[in-house]
Protein backbone atom coordinates (compact mmCIF):
# COMPACT_ATOMS: atom_id res chain seq x y z
CA UNK A 1 0.00 0.00 0.00
CA UNK A 2 1.41 3.08 -0.97
CA UNK A 3 1.92 6.13 1.34
CA UNK A 4 -1.28 7.89 0.64
CA UNK A 5 -3.51 4.93 0.24
CA UNK A 6 -2.34 3.88 3.68
CA UNK A 7 -2.74 7.40 4.67
CA UNK A 8 -6.22 7.46 3.78
CA UNK A 9 -6.76 4.35 4.95
CA UNK A 10 -6.22 5.32 8.30
CA UNK A 11 -8.51 8.53 8.00
CA UNK A 12 -11.92 6.63 6.83
CA UNK A 13 -14.45 5.40 8.95
CA UNK A 14 -13.73 2.26 11.46
CA UNK A 15 -16.01 -0.43 10.74
CA UNK A 16 -18.00 -1.51 13.85
CA UNK A 17 -19.83 -5.04 13.10
CA UNK A 18 -23.01 -5.36 15.60
CA UNK A 19 -23.62 -9.18 15.71
CA UNK A 20 -26.94 -9.07 18.29
CA UNK A 21 -30.56 -10.32 18.49
CA UNK A 22 -32.34 -7.73 16.82
CA UNK A 23 -35.56 -10.46 16.71
CA UNK A 24 -36.60 -13.12 19.21
CA UNK A 25 -36.45 -13.32 23.48
CA UNK A 26 -33.31 -11.26 23.22
CA UNK A 27 -34.26 -8.27 21.03
CA UNK A 28 -34.75 -5.78 23.50
CA UNK A 29 -31.12 -6.57 24.67
CA UNK A 30 -29.69 -6.28 21.56
CA UNK A 31 -31.33 -2.45 21.16
CA UNK A 32 -29.95 -2.02 24.45
CA UNK A 33 -26.53 -2.66 23.76
CA UNK A 34 -26.39 -1.24 20.36
CA UNK A 35 -28.37 1.96 21.76
CA UNK A 36 -25.47 2.24 24.62
CA UNK A 37 -22.42 1.89 22.42
CA UNK A 38 -23.68 4.33 19.79
CA UNK A 39 -24.60 6.76 22.90
CA UNK A 40 -20.75 6.62 23.83
CA UNK A 41 -19.47 7.76 20.14
CA UNK A 42 -22.30 10.29 20.13
CA UNK A 43 -20.68 11.73 23.27
CA UNK A 44 -17.09 11.79 21.72
CA UNK A 45 -18.27 13.77 18.95
CA UNK A 46 -19.16 10.98 16.71
CA UNK A 47 -15.70 9.81 16.65
CA UNK A 48 -13.26 7.52 17.97
CA UNK A 49 -9.61 8.35 18.29
CA UNK A 50 -9.94 10.57 15.45
CA UNK A 51 -11.82 8.29 13.11
CA UNK A 52 -15.73 8.02 12.12
CA UNK A 53 -17.53 5.00 12.87
CA UNK A 54 -19.23 3.61 10.29
CA UNK A 55 -22.01 0.38 11.90
CA UNK A 56 -22.69 -2.55 9.82
CA UNK A 57 -25.71 -5.12 11.42
CA UNK A 58 -26.39 -8.45 11.33
CA UNK A 59 -29.61 -10.25 13.13
CA UNK A 60 -27.69 -13.03 15.19
CA UNK A 61 -31.56 -14.56 15.72
CA UNK A 62 -29.92 -16.38 19.29
CA UNK A 63 -29.25 -19.30 16.66
CA UNK A 64 -25.64 -21.04 17.28
CA UNK A 65 -26.35 -23.67 14.17
CA UNK A 66 -26.07 -19.74 12.37
CA UNK A 67 -23.25 -17.89 14.46
CA UNK A 68 -20.42 -19.18 11.92
CA UNK A 69 -22.15 -17.78 9.12
CA UNK A 70 -23.58 -14.94 10.33
CA UNK A 71 -20.53 -14.02 11.75
CA UNK A 72 -18.89 -14.23 8.14
CA UNK A 73 -21.59 -11.57 6.59
CA UNK A 74 -19.37 -9.28 9.16
CA UNK A 75 -15.94 -10.52 8.50
CA UNK A 76 -15.50 -11.47 5.03
CA UNK A 77 -18.42 -9.50 3.31
CA UNK A 78 -18.33 -6.50 5.33
CA UNK A 79 -14.76 -6.44 6.35
CA UNK A 80 -15.28 -4.99 9.60
CA UNK A 81 -12.02 -3.86 11.85
CA UNK A 82 -14.86 -4.91 14.90
CA UNK A 83 -16.95 -6.81 16.08
CA UNK A 84 -19.61 -6.36 18.93
CA UNK A 85 -21.41 -9.20 19.77
CA UNK A 86 -23.91 -11.02 21.60
CA UNK A 87 -26.06 -11.94 24.09
CA UNK A 88 -26.49 -15.71 23.99
CA UNK A 89 -23.60 -17.64 25.00
CA UNK A 90 -23.40 -20.66 22.26
CA UNK A 91 -23.55 -17.39 19.72
CA UNK A 92 -20.61 -15.89 21.17
CA UNK A 93 -18.51 -19.32 21.28
CA UNK A 94 -18.83 -19.45 18.03
CA UNK A 95 -17.94 -15.56 17.23
CA UNK A 96 -15.29 -15.96 19.38
CA UNK A 97 -13.51 -18.76 17.42
CA UNK A 98 -14.15 -17.27 13.76
CA UNK A 99 -12.66 -14.08 15.52
CA UNK A 100 -10.12 -16.01 17.20
CA UNK A 101 -8.86 -17.77 13.27
CA UNK A 102 -9.45 -14.14 11.36
CA UNK A 103 -7.78 -12.54 14.15
CA UNK A 104 -10.87 -10.01 13.85
CA UNK A 105 -11.31 -7.60 17.34
CA UNK A 106 -13.94 -8.75 19.12
CA UNK A 107 -15.85 -7.08 22.40
CA UNK A 108 -18.44 -8.92 24.09
CA UNK A 109 -20.80 -6.65 25.40
CA UNK A 110 -22.85 -9.43 26.97
CA UNK A 111 -22.72 -13.64 26.73
CA UNK A 112 -21.33 -14.48 30.02
CA UNK A 113 -19.49 -17.87 28.37
CA UNK A 114 -16.41 -18.78 31.11
CA UNK A 115 -14.88 -20.33 27.82
CA UNK A 116 -14.69 -16.77 26.37
CA UNK A 117 -12.23 -15.36 28.62
CA UNK A 118 -11.25 -18.90 29.20
CA UNK A 119 -10.02 -21.62 27.12
CA UNK A 120 -10.90 -19.26 24.05
CA UNK A 121 -8.87 -16.26 25.40
CA UNK A 122 -7.25 -14.54 23.03
CA UNK A 123 -5.24 -11.35 22.83
CA UNK A 124 -7.87 -9.59 20.43
CA UNK A 125 -10.92 -10.70 22.24
CA UNK A 126 -12.32 -8.90 25.43
CA UNK A 127 -15.33 -8.80 27.66
CA UNK A 128 -17.23 -5.75 29.19
CA UNK A 129 -19.71 -7.78 30.55
CA UNK A 130 -19.41 -10.26 32.95
CA UNK A 131 -18.89 -14.05 33.31
CA UNK A 132 -20.78 -16.25 34.35
CA UNK A 133 -19.18 -17.34 37.31
CA UNK A 134 -18.88 -13.83 38.98
CA UNK A 135 -22.44 -13.35 39.52
CA UNK A 136 -23.04 -16.49 40.75
CA UNK A 137 -19.82 -16.51 43.52
CA UNK A 138 -20.77 -13.19 44.74
CA UNK A 139 -24.35 -14.53 45.59
CA UNK A 140 -22.70 -17.98 47.38
CA UNK A 141 -20.79 -15.14 49.30
CA UNK A 142 -23.91 -13.63 50.64
CA UNK A 143 -25.91 -16.13 50.86
CA UNK A 144 -23.10 -18.00 53.43
CA UNK A 145 -22.64 -14.88 55.33
CA UNK A 146 -25.94 -14.57 56.23
CA UNK A 147 -25.92 -17.79 58.37
CA UNK A 148 -27.25 -20.63 55.57
CA UNK A 149 -25.82 -23.85 55.51
CA UNK A 150 -27.77 -26.31 53.07
CA UNK A 151 -29.24 -24.60 49.97
CA UNK A 152 -30.85 -25.73 47.26
CA UNK A 153 -30.03 -24.55 43.37
CA UNK A 154 -32.40 -24.24 40.50
CA UNK A 155 -31.89 -23.51 36.82
CA UNK A 156 -31.57 -24.57 33.32
CA UNK A 157 -29.82 -27.16 32.04
CA UNK A 158 -27.64 -25.04 29.89
CA UNK A 159 -24.05 -23.05 29.97
CA UNK A 160 -25.28 -19.77 31.52
CA UNK A 161 -27.22 -22.05 34.15
CA UNK A 162 -24.54 -24.36 34.82
CA UNK A 163 -21.91 -22.30 35.32
CA UNK A 164 -23.39 -20.14 37.37
CA UNK A 165 -24.38 -22.50 39.52
CA UNK A 166 -21.04 -23.76 39.84
CA UNK A 167 -19.57 -20.12 40.98
CA UNK A 168 -22.55 -20.13 43.86
CA UNK A 169 -21.32 -23.80 44.61
CA UNK A 170 -17.73 -22.59 44.66
CA UNK A 171 -18.04 -19.78 47.18
CA UNK A 172 -21.01 -21.56 49.55
CA UNK A 173 -18.94 -24.30 50.02
CA UNK A 174 -15.25 -22.63 50.49
CA UNK A 175 -17.55 -20.57 53.19
CA UNK A 176 -18.56 -23.98 54.91
CA UNK A 177 -22.14 -23.86 53.56
CA UNK A 178 -23.21 -27.43 51.47
CA UNK A 179 -24.97 -27.71 48.17
CA UNK A 180 -27.35 -30.43 49.12
CA UNK A 181 -28.81 -30.88 45.34
CA UNK A 182 -28.95 -29.17 42.15
CA UNK A 183 -32.11 -28.76 40.10
CA UNK A 184 -32.36 -27.96 36.68
CA UNK A 185 -35.07 -28.64 33.88
CA UNK A 186 -34.44 -27.95 29.70
CA UNK A 187 -34.03 -25.34 28.28
CA UNK A 188 -36.48 -22.82 27.88
CA UNK A 189 -38.98 -25.08 29.92
CA UNK A 190 -40.71 -23.88 32.28
CA UNK A 191 -42.81 -26.52 33.93
CA UNK A 192 -41.61 -25.88 37.88
CA UNK A 193 -44.01 -27.59 40.26
CA UNK A 194 -42.35 -30.76 40.54
CA UNK A 195 -38.94 -29.07 40.95
CA UNK A 196 -40.79 -26.48 44.17
CA UNK A 197 -42.53 -29.70 45.44
CA UNK A 198 -39.00 -31.15 45.41
CA UNK A 199 -37.38 -27.99 46.99
CA UNK A 200 -40.78 -27.79 50.32
CA UNK A 201 -39.74 -31.54 51.05
CA UNK A 202 -35.89 -31.15 51.42
CA UNK A 203 -36.69 -27.80 53.55
CA UNK A 204 -33.44 -26.03 52.31
CA UNK A 205 -32.14 -22.91 54.45
CA UNK A 206 -32.22 -21.20 50.92
CA UNK A 207 -32.44 -21.72 47.31
CA UNK A 208 -30.05 -19.78 44.43
CA UNK A 209 -31.90 -19.66 40.90
CA UNK A 210 -30.39 -18.53 37.78
CA UNK A 211 -33.06 -17.98 35.35
CA UNK A 212 -34.01 -15.19 32.80
CA UNK A 213 -36.77 -13.13 30.79
CA UNK A 214 -39.88 -14.64 30.83
CA UNK A 215 -38.56 -17.92 32.54
CA UNK A 216 -37.53 -15.87 35.72
CA UNK A 217 -40.99 -13.85 35.61
CA UNK A 218 -42.78 -17.40 36.16
CA UNK A 219 -40.36 -19.00 38.28
CA UNK A 220 -40.59 -15.98 40.92
CA UNK A 221 -44.21 -15.95 40.93
CA UNK A 222 -44.63 -19.89 41.09
CA UNK A 223 -42.41 -20.09 44.17
CA UNK A 224 -44.50 -17.94 45.66
CA UNK A 225 -47.84 -19.03 44.80
CA UNK A 226 -46.35 -22.46 45.89
CA UNK A 227 -45.91 -20.60 49.69
CA UNK A 228 -41.92 -21.09 49.72
CA UNK A 229 -41.19 -17.25 50.03
CA UNK A 230 -42.45 -17.31 53.37
CA UNK A 231 -40.27 -20.51 54.79
CA UNK A 232 -37.17 -20.54 52.34
CA UNK A 233 -35.50 -17.60 51.29
CA UNK A 234 -34.72 -17.24 47.27
CA UNK A 235 -31.62 -15.60 45.97
CA UNK A 236 -30.36 -15.22 42.40
CA UNK A 237 -28.08 -14.13 40.39
CA UNK A 238 -28.98 -10.51 39.30
CA UNK A 239 -30.70 -11.60 35.47
CA UNK A 240 -33.70 -13.28 37.55
CA UNK A 241 -35.03 -9.44 38.37
CA UNK A 242 -33.29 -7.37 36.14
CA UNK A 243 -35.90 -6.34 33.31
CA UNK A 244 -38.84 -8.76 35.03
CA UNK A 245 -39.85 -6.75 37.94
CA UNK A 246 -42.63 -5.27 36.40
CA UNK A 247 -43.86 -8.54 35.13
CA UNK A 248 -43.22 -10.59 38.19
CA UNK A 249 -45.08 -7.90 40.37
CA UNK A 250 -45.75 -8.29 44.28
CA UNK A 251 -43.87 -12.12 43.98
CA UNK A 252 -40.78 -10.11 43.48
CA UNK A 253 -40.88 -7.50 46.02
CA UNK A 254 -37.70 -7.85 48.54
CA UNK A 255 -35.72 -10.62 46.54
CA UNK A 256 -31.51 -10.39 46.93
CA UNK A 257 -30.01 -10.68 43.82
CA UNK A 258 -25.99 -10.01 42.59
CA UNK A 259 -24.81 -8.44 39.63
CA UNK A 260 -21.94 -5.97 38.40
CA UNK A 261 -25.05 -2.98 38.12
CA UNK A 262 -27.91 -1.56 40.20
CA UNK A 263 -30.29 0.63 38.95
CA UNK A 264 -29.95 3.44 41.48
CA UNK A 265 -26.30 3.44 41.97
CA UNK A 266 -25.90 7.41 43.15
CA UNK A 267 -22.75 8.16 41.68
CA UNK A 268 -22.03 11.34 39.47
CA UNK A 269 -20.91 9.18 36.52
CA UNK A 270 -24.06 6.73 36.87
CA UNK A 271 -26.63 9.24 37.13
CA UNK A 272 -25.27 11.41 34.30
CA UNK A 273 -25.19 8.50 31.89
CA UNK A 274 -28.64 7.27 32.96
CA UNK A 275 -30.04 11.03 32.20
CA UNK A 276 -28.20 11.15 28.72
CA UNK A 277 -29.46 7.87 27.87
CA UNK A 278 -33.36 9.01 28.91
CA UNK A 279 -32.61 12.11 26.57
CA UNK A 280 -31.78 10.16 23.45
CA UNK A 281 -33.72 7.37 23.53
CA UNK A 282 -36.30 8.00 25.93
CA UNK A 283 -36.26 5.32 27.94
CA UNK A 284 -34.77 3.95 30.98
CA UNK A 285 -30.86 2.29 31.11
CA UNK A 286 -30.44 -0.95 32.12
CA UNK A 287 -27.00 -2.96 32.93
CA UNK A 288 -27.48 -3.93 28.51
CA UNK A 289 -27.40 -0.54 27.87
CA UNK A 290 -23.94 -0.31 30.43
CA UNK A 291 -22.52 -2.91 28.85
CA UNK A 292 -22.84 -1.49 25.60
CA UNK A 293 -21.73 1.47 26.50
CA UNK A 294 -18.30 0.12 27.98
CA UNK A 295 -17.61 -1.88 24.84
CA UNK A 296 -17.06 1.52 22.79
CA UNK A 297 -15.25 2.85 26.15
CA UNK A 298 -12.72 -0.23 25.52
CA UNK A 299 -12.60 0.30 21.64
CA UNK A 300 -11.84 4.36 22.35
CA UNK A 301 -9.25 3.47 24.84
CA UNK A 302 -7.39 1.21 22.10
CA UNK A 303 -7.88 3.36 19.29
CA UNK A 304 -6.86 6.69 21.13
CA UNK A 305 -3.64 4.73 21.79
CA UNK A 306 -2.64 4.37 18.19
CA UNK A 307 -4.31 7.71 17.20
CA UNK A 308 -7.00 5.90 15.33
CA UNK A 309 -3.81 3.35 13.38
CA UNK A 310 -5.44 0.52 13.49
CA UNK A 311 -2.51 -1.04 11.58
CA UNK A 312 -0.92 -0.74 14.72
CA UNK A 313 -2.54 -3.72 16.15
CA UNK A 314 -0.59 -4.91 18.92
CA UNK A 315 -0.25 -1.46 21.07
CA UNK A 316 -4.02 -1.08 19.99
CA UNK A 317 -5.14 -4.63 21.65
CA UNK A 318 -2.42 -3.84 25.01
CA UNK A 319 -4.10 -0.20 25.26
CA UNK A 320 -7.76 -2.36 25.18
CA UNK A 321 -6.20 -4.72 27.56
CA UNK A 322 -4.37 -2.15 30.42
CA UNK A 323 -7.35 0.89 30.41
CA UNK A 324 -9.78 1.53 33.74
CA UNK A 325 -12.71 1.83 32.44
CA UNK A 326 -14.94 4.83 33.69
CA UNK A 327 -18.29 2.63 33.82
CA UNK A 328 -21.89 3.73 35.06
CA UNK A 329 -21.31 0.55 37.27
CA UNK A 330 -18.17 1.86 38.81
CA UNK A 331 -14.48 2.05 37.32
CA UNK A 332 -13.05 -1.81 36.43
CA UNK A 333 -10.41 -2.87 34.46
CA UNK A 334 -9.56 -5.61 32.27
CA UNK A 335 -8.09 -9.16 33.88
CA UNK A 336 -5.53 -10.96 31.51
CA UNK A 337 -7.63 -13.07 30.25
CA UNK A 338 -9.63 -9.73 28.99
CA UNK A 339 -12.56 -10.17 31.45
CA UNK A 340 -14.03 -7.23 33.17
CA UNK A 341 -12.42 -7.44 37.58
CA UNK A 342 -15.28 -5.28 38.97
CA UNK A 343 -17.48 -4.65 42.33
CA UNK A 344 -20.40 -6.79 42.78
CA UNK A 345 -23.32 -5.06 44.37
CA UNK A 346 -26.07 -6.93 46.26
CA UNK A 347 -29.54 -5.40 45.27
CA UNK A 348 -32.72 -5.47 46.64
CA UNK A 349 -36.08 -5.59 44.52
CA UNK A 350 -37.84 -2.75 45.79
CA UNK A 351 -40.93 -1.85 43.38
CA UNK A 352 -39.51 -1.76 39.69
CA UNK A 353 -36.13 -1.25 40.53
CA UNK A 354 -33.36 -3.23 41.86
CA UNK A 355 -31.58 -1.19 44.68
CA UNK A 356 -28.14 -1.23 45.74
CA UNK A 357 -27.90 -2.11 49.58
CA UNK A 358 -24.29 -3.27 49.93
CA UNK A 359 -20.57 -4.28 47.67
CA UNK A 360 -20.98 -8.30 47.72
CA UNK A 361 -17.50 -8.29 46.47
CA UNK A 362 -14.85 -5.67 45.66
CA UNK A 363 -12.90 -6.02 42.70
CA UNK A 364 -14.06 -9.83 41.26
CA UNK A 365 -12.10 -11.21 39.07
CA UNK A 366 -12.87 -14.30 37.43
CA UNK A 367 -10.40 -17.24 37.59
CA UNK A 368 -10.17 -17.58 33.86
CA UNK A 369 -9.47 -21.26 33.95
CA UNK A 370 -7.81 -22.87 30.96
CA UNK A 371 -6.95 -19.52 29.44
CA UNK A 372 -2.99 -19.48 27.75
CA UNK A 373 -1.91 -16.41 26.45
Amino acid sequence: MSGEAHAQAAAGPVKVGFMLPYTGTYASLGNMIEAGFKLYVQEQGGKLGGREIQYFKVDDESEPSKATDNVNKLIKRDQVDVLVGTVHSGVALGMAKAAKESNTLLIVPNAGADAITGPLCSPNIVRSSFSNWQPGYSTGVVVAQKGHKRAMTITWNYAAGSETVKGFTEAFEKAGGKVVKDLNLPFPNVEFQALLTEIAAQKPDAVFAFFAGGGAVKFVKDYAAAGLDKTIPLYGSGFLTDGTLEAQGAAAQGLQTTLHYADNLDTPRNNAFRKSFALAYKANADVYAVQGYDAAQILAAGLAAVKGDLSKREALTTAMRKTTVDSPRGRFTLSAAGNPVQDMYLREAKGTNNEFKAVAVKALADPARGCKL
